[in-house]
This record gives C-alpha cells, structure tokens and sequence, in this order.
C-alpha cells in the first residue's frame, strides 16, 4: 500500500535562481607588478601558450627558461615603470578595461538582467574567476567580448581557448556567445578616424604622413591561415577611405616582433627609422589594432619609436591615444554586445 505526503508535509523544490546574462569583457594581459618578479610570472604565462608561441618543443622550453625569464623579466619591467598608474598600482590597460567594463555597465543598466565584468586572458583578473563569479550571480548565459579589433589565433582564439578550458569544468555551463572582430565595422572606422581628426586638430604641427600601426605577427601564422594581416590591410583601407587619404599618407605598419623569425612587415621601427633619414620630419602615429592603450602603445610607440624617429633626424612626433574608454570608444563596445545578444534580451 502507498503511502501518501500530506501537502504541507512535502518539502518544496528548491526554487530557481532568476536567470541573467554575463558580459564579459577580455583584453590580452598585464604583470601584476611592474618588476621583474611580477614580469616574470606574466612572460611565463603568455610564451607557454601555443596559440602565442606555436612550437612549445624542448628547445623552445629551453630558450625560455634558460634565457628569456632570466634576462627579460628586468628589462621590461624597467619599461612598464615608464607608464605604470602609480595611484592605482596597476597598469594602464588594466585601469581602462575596468573603466570600459564600468561604462558599460552604466550604459546598460536599464537591462536588468545584464552583468558586466572583465578579465584578462593572462595575468589577473582571471577569465576563470570572472566566469565563476558570474555564474555565481546566477548569470546562465555568457556573451565573451574579445577586446580586438582585427582577429588571430594568438589573441581572439586564445581567448576562447581559456574560455572553453574553465566550461568544461563546470557541471551548468552557460550558454555561450563570443563576439565577432569587428575590424571593418562602420561605428568602428567613424571612432577611428573622428580620433584622429581631433589628435591632429590639437597638435601645434601639420604632419606629412600618418603611420597605422598594428601588432606584429610571425609570417608563418598568416601563410598557414590566420586572417588577421588581411584584416589589418582591410581596417587601414577602410579608414584611407573615411580619411581621403592614399597609401603614401597613411601607412601600415607591423611592431612588437619578438625573436627572429621573419614577422609581418614593414616593421613600425624600421619604417620610422627609414621616414626620418628620407627627410620627412612630422608624423603622427595611430594603432588601430588595440581598444585600448597598453605598454605596446604608450612605451614602445609613444616613447621608443619617438626616440628612434627623433634620432635619425625626425622633428614632430605624436602618438594618437586608443579609443580606450571614450565615448566613442564605448560606443563601439556597447553597438557590439547589445548586436550579439540579440534575442537573450
């Protein structure tokens, strides 16, 4: 015979938790600390990835430990000292990530069901805790907003590598969506290039040319299928367009190579070098491959390749800000993620 539970015996379902969305902003990494320890541990993370560097064999673990993370870690941390936020004691690119990621909270907040955060692919904050702390908050669908224009292997996928890698470990995975590049984007290329106009409307010179550069890439990469200098070519043609400008007055070129191994050229140092002894003696330098400033731009542009510029006879030199945390910066952030989560809100 069966027995029956009275009604108000019954325990009650656990009710379920109300659903939400995460949007989580990833841009590429920083050093927690700008010395060589901190530098250190940041190399270490980023070169062991095969997605940055593709032959992780025997002898490249040896040139890294035996070599890189003993002598580069000090070096570099000297440069990220020149433009490390020592109020906050952090790096540039991690105060506006979370100045992006803030905005676009604000931005959205008559979405309630949204929740917005961000990480970084290598370094802190982590994409696995982010996710954990959004799936936390009850968040059962996830939108991924790689902070790059253009895509490659080594960041837009490397990205979902670490996603995919923290889901599945997770019993309730999210839902997930990951954004596209958006390298061509209409609101992408007014940004750009209503950025440039007001740069060169503020400076005391007139340049004779503007350079366009993007991070570097390994050649090899792109001839075994990675689109990204393609995607680069197509941003720099689609802002000669908006700008009226041909190739001889906006100039893409390529920087930051490492190693030596043959990389996407022209290179960004050597053009600057050559611009300089040819007698041009005014230029303006924009990067349209980063959402927002970085060791890349502010030391290594900014800074180093002014020196060379200035060095080898160069006069006017100025680096053009990323689109960072602007209003026209956010809107092509928040365009972006309200287009990708289309029918979740």
């Amino acid at each position: 015979m069966s027995t029956v539970i009275p009604f108000e015996s019954a325990k009650p379902a656990a009710e379920a938790a109300p659903e939400r969305v995460g949007v989580l902003l990833v841009n590429l990494g920083t050093p927690d600390t700008a010395d060589a320890a901190g530098v250190r541990v940041y190399l270490e993370e980023f070169l062991s990835d095969p997605r940055v560097i593709e032959d992780q064999g025997l002898l490249w673990k040896l040139i890294l430990n035996g070599i890189i993370l003993r002598v580069r870690p000090a070096r570099k941390a000297r440069d990220y000292l020149k433009i490390w936020n020592v109020e906050k004691n952090e790096s540039p690119l991690k105060t506006i990530t979370r100045s992006q990621a803030d905005k676009l909270t604000a931005d959205i907040a008559d979405r309630g069901s949204l929740v917005v955060d961000w990480a970084m692919r290598y370094g802190n904050p982590s994409i696995s805790s982010r996710i954990e702390a959004l799936a936390a908050q009850g968040c059962n669908r996830l939108l991924v907003v790689p902070l790059y224009p253009q895509y490659s292997a080594a960041t837009s996928a490397t990205v979902c590598d670490e996603v995919f890698r923290v889901l599945a470990g997770m019993r309730a995975q999210p839902i997930l969506r990951v954004t596209p590049p958006y390298y061509v984007e209409p609101d992408y290329i007014e940004a750009l290039a209503g950025s440039i106009n007001a740069h060169l409307a503020s400076l005391p010179f007139q340049p004779e040319l503007i350079l366009a550069s993007y991070h570097g890439m390994p050649k090899a990469y792109v001839e075994k299928g990675d689109p990204y200098e393609a995607q680069c070519i197509a941003t720099t043609d689609a802002l000669r367009k908006r700008l009226g400008l041909d190739a001889n007055r906006l100039i893409l070129t390529f920087q930051s190579r490492f190693g030596n191994a043959e990389w996407l050229q022209p290179y960004t140092d050597k053009t600057v070098e050559r611009l300089a002894k040819e007698g041009v003696r005014r230029i303006v330098v924009v990067t349209p491959g980063f959402s927002a400033d970085c060791l890349e731009t502010l030391e290594e542009i900014a800074q180093e390749n002014a020196e060379i510029f200035r060095h080898n006879g160069g006069e006017q030199f100025s680096a053009i800000p990323c689109l960072n945390d602007s209003d026209a910066g956010m809107d092509v952030i928040r365009t972006l993620v309200l287009r990708e989560l289309q029918g979740w809100i």
